[in-house]
């Protein structure tokens, strides 16, 4: 429970620092945020501190709803650092979103007991994010 306290004030920070010194009013059309894998390795820090992925077997499926929804949104993002260069992020990025469907496919988001195919999903998104922080670290390391 520590963990996601921690995992959400960080995520209040960023959304936060975002904030500053900008007008309201509506944002121009074609200005996205250009994933960097700076961008993506600090994201991955942040989800692999959550208990979901430390320990995704004692933890009960119900909980992990939104580490889930999280990484889900975060395939996108690791198939976009794939390009010519690191090839093996596009089937990293397919082993995320597979595990992400076996979880969301039974409705784990209402599953509270350990230990059934929930639980296994956990582990299998736990392995798959565990590969593509490596990769993604290596990028950041390299520059």
């Amino acid at each position: 429970m520590r963990t996601r306290k921690a995992l959400a004030v960080i995520a209040l920070a960023f959304a936060l620092a975002g904030c500053g010194g900008q007008e309201a009013g509506p944002t121009p059309k074609g200005a996205g945020v250009a994933t960097t894998p700076d961008a993506l390795a600090t994201k991955l820090r942040a989800l692999t501190v959550d208990e979901c992925f430390t320990s995704p077997t004692k933890e009960t499926p119900k909980g992990c709803e939104k580490y889930v929804t999280e990484l889900g949104g975060t395939v996108g993002m690791v198939r976009e650092q794939a390009g010519t260069k690191h090839p093996e992020l596009n089937t990293l990025s397919d082993s995320l979103d597979k595990a992400v469907a076996a979880y969301r496919g039974p409705h784990c988001e209402s599953v509270t007991t350990t230990g059934t195919g929930c639980s296994q999903a956990l582990t299998d998104i736990a392995n798959a994010v565990r590969d593509i922080k490596q990769v993604i670290d290596t990028q950041v390391a390299t520059g």
